[in-house]
């Protein structure tokens, strides 16, 4: 769907900019703009980089494990069935625990390693179909409850915030509205119909 949506906006552009007589304009934007995404992605490579190498410190160390025991009596009401020292706990731990340093980009290896884990775990006779647990983890990650937004703050930075931290607060509240409503409407819609 993505695709059709990029691409309708590019064959609009150029017909927009075509009518109104701005194709001299959208043919520096375009120019411009990807020279600045090829900088900004360098730029976040650094960033992800940083945070990565430490989520798998963390890991190595064991670091994980003692973060999914004290998680456990929480994420064991919310992914029931589970082992609570067990390598699903300890990757949805790590997934949990990069969306919380908002880093999106670093927890997606974590949150593919804990769907393939729980796969394994719960043998589901329909491989096919997500089970609860799976879409739990999907909306946890969707949501991303962001304690410290690192990613948000560098970009911010990157164009010229003085106070790249000041959206803490708003970040705080619309994360943690964004997980109670997902986790509530996971719950309802969970039990109409068997997942």
């Amino acid at each position: 769907m993505m695709k059709y949506i990029m691409t309708g906006m590019i064959v609009l552009s150029f017909i927009f900019a075509a009518v109104t007589g701005r194709m001299s304009e959208l043919s520096t934007a375009f120019l411009e703009e990807c020279g600045g995404a090829v900088e900004l992605a360098i730029y976040l490579v650094g960033v992800i980089a940083l945070w990565s190498g430490l989520m798998r410190v963390a890991q190595s160390s064991g670091l994980t494990e003692k973060l999914a025991k004290l998680t456990a009596p929480l994420l064991s009401k919310l992914f029931g069935g589970l082992s609570r020292g067990g390598k699903a706990m300890q990757y949805i731990t790590l997934n949990i625990t990069a969306n919380i340093l908002g880093l999106g980009n670093a927890s997606t290896p974590f949150g593919i390693a804990a769907m393939r884990e729980i796969e394994k775990e719960e043998r589901s006779s329909v491989p096919e179909v997500a089970s609860r647990n799976m879409i739990t983890l999907t909306v946890m990650n969707t949501a991303s409850l962001q304690l410290i937004p690192t990613t948000a703050a560098a970009l911010r930075l990157k164009y010229g915030s003085e106070s790249p931290m000041e959206i803490l607060t708003c970040v705080w509240i619309t994360s943690v509205c964004a997980l109670a409503a997902a986790l509530i409407a996971c719950r309802v819609l969970g039990g109409r119909r068997r997942l």
